[in-house]
Order: C-alpha cells, then structure tokens, then sequence
C-alpha cells in the first residue's frame, strides 16, 4: 500500500536517507527502529509530507504523492508530544480536523462521539481540557484525533517515549488492540526494541540513513542479517577467541549467540558441551534470571528462566552448553 523507491533527503551537505526502499501492505503494523538519528523520523515525515524528498518516490496505493501536499494525503499523525490544544477540551481537539474541512456541526458532533467510544473516552471525558487528563488518557485523545477524519494510514512518531515504563507497556497493549479493531495501515517510529517486537507485524532496522534489515520481529531477532542488527536487537554474547576455541569453533568471522541459547545445566547437554564456567553474578528480574559467568578469561551472560528453585550462587560452577546452529557470523 505504502511504497518507497530509492528515496533520499538531503539537509544541506548531509544526506539523511541514503536511497529508502520500503513497501508496507495495507492493514500492516510496520515499525521504523533505530537509535537516534538513523533516519526513521525523516522517514516517516517524507511519507507525511511535512518534508518533500531530494529524490525518490513516495506512492500510496500505487499513487505518487512525493510532492502532494499535506492535507491532501489522508494520512493521520500522532506526534511525540501529541500536539494537543491545551485550553480546548477533548471534543474540541478530535474536531479539529473535520471543522477544518468544514464538515457539518451534526457530523462533526456524531463522528467525534463515535470514534472516543471506540478509544474508550467517556462523555465526561470529552468536556474536560486537555491539561486536565492523564498522559495515558492524552494519547487516546491524539489518536482519536488523527482516526476522525477516516485517514487510510496513521502515522506514530514514538507516542510512548515521554510515559513512565509501566504506562508505556499498558497503552503499547491498547495501542495494537486499537490497530487490530481499526485494521488502518500504520507506521510507527521508535528506538525502543522491545515495543517494536511487541507491536509490529514487520520492522525495518534503520542505521546512518538507510535501512539495514526489514522482516517480522522473530526474523529481526532469530536471523539477523548483518552485525549492526545483531547487536541492536536485543541483548546479546559477542564470543570471543577464548571461548571458539574452547568450543573447538574457528570461523575468522564475529560471532554472536543470544543469552536465552546458552544452556546451563541442562539435563541433555547441547551438540556442544562447553563445559563448567563460574558464576560471577547475577540480576533477578522475576520471569528469568540473568547470569554473568566467567571460563578461562572469557565472560559471557546467559539468561535462565526463573523456576523459582534452582537459583545459582555467586562462585558456583555450572556446566554451559549450546547448539552451533544458534551462533550469529558476520
């Protein structure tokens, strides 16, 4: 539904996006990750239309809007800060839109109470100011707000960068429950792993400008198809020569394995059986636990999943194991 060919965005002498291509079916949750800077905002702001790309195409349903302006791209946004009017109240602000394009008073009255039903406002709600509600209850509001006018594609720049972390993982709940119910196509900025693989149907990885992998979270995290991905996504072992050897592994290449892949004592050691390894410590987190272990100079962590008997003790020696299969070259 969205397509991107080779489109690049140049500020002066530096080049932003360095030949973006991208398709993004119709009714799919598709995420742009990256740390800042990448080129995922100005991403996003090139398919919106609040910047026109140095060259490249922009098309929606097969349509070039590269040069189309704004308002004409039926495109809703949610903004970082939500971009919310503070001295309106709820209704006002969902109405904005439609009063802009100059839609009747009993439409707008009828299509604003609608769609706060269906992010879950109350009437009461709606009368209230801005500035009066929560920040959760303030991310409904925008995105009511840019569902109103019945856009084809909604646009999220990080809309949950500016919660505390329990709010952010209740609202990234509602926000794809949301998406589902709607089935609108959506495009969601963030450089928060964790939310992209929640969220999304497919990611793109976004490094310096371009995009350095696109596929469905278990893809991006399973089978990551260059290092800067690797090492991005998730937490993760790079293996050093002490521990290949050991492991009877010589490649010449980097190696990777996730912590999750490493095996303590496991009742059926693995293909490779690395050997004892001594615990140097450890960081309960409730579901699992992660542990720092030490081999002959080598230090590499490993997570286990909390069992809530088998908790090993700072000094302990525990045996490793793993399968080769799960190690990452590059």
């Amino acid at each position: 539904m969205i397509r991107l060919d080779n489109v690049k965005v140049e500020f002066g002498e530096f080049l932003a996006l360095k030949g973006i291509d991208m398709n993004v079916k119709k009714g799919e949750f598709f995420t742009l990750l990256g740390p800042s800077g990448c080129g995922k905002t100005t991403t996003l702001r090139s398919i919106t239309g609040f910047i026109t790309p140095t060259s490249g195409t922009v098309s929606v349903a097969e349509e070039d809007i590269t040069h189309l302006e704004v308002e004409k791209r039926n495109i809703g946004m949610v903004f970082q800060n939500y971009a919310l009017f503070p001295t309106m109240t709820v209704f006002e602000n969902i109405a904005f839109g439609l009063k802009v394009k100059k839609v009747s008073k009993e439409e707008i009255k009828e299509r604003v109470m609608e769609i706060g039903r269906k992010v879950d406002l109350s009437e009461e709600q709606m009368q209230k100011k801005v500035n009066e509600l929560s920040g959760g209850q303030q991310q409904r509001v925008a995105i009511a707000r840019a569902l109103v006018t019945s856009p084809s594609i909604i646009c999220l720049d990080e809309p949950l960068s500016n919660l505390d972390a329990k709010l952010r993982v209740q609202l990234r709940n509602e926000l794809k429950e949301l998406q589902r119910k709607f089935g609108i196509t959506t495009i969601y900025v963030t450089h928060d792993q964790e939310e992209a693989l929640t969220l999304s149907d497919r990611i793109a990885v976004f490094n310096k400008g371009q995009i350095e992998q696109i596929g469905r979270p278990d893809e991006i995290y399973n089978h990551s198809q260059t290092e800067f991905v690797c090492n991005f996504i998730g937490d993760i072992n790079k293996l050093d020569d002490a521990f290949l050897k050991r492991a009877g592994i010589e490649t010449g290449k980097a190696c990777y394995i996730r912590l999750e892949r490493l095996y303590v004592n496991a009742k059926k050691p693995y293909h490779i059986d690395f050997g004892p390894a001594t615990v140097v410590s450890s960081e309960y987190n409730g579901l699992y636990i992660k542990y720092t272990l030490e081999a002959d100079g080598s230090i590499f962590k490993v997570i286990e999943k909390n069992s809530g008997t088998d908790i090993y003790d700072i000094g302990q020696i525990v045996n490793v194991s793993f399968d080769p299969k799960n190690i990452m070259m590059y």
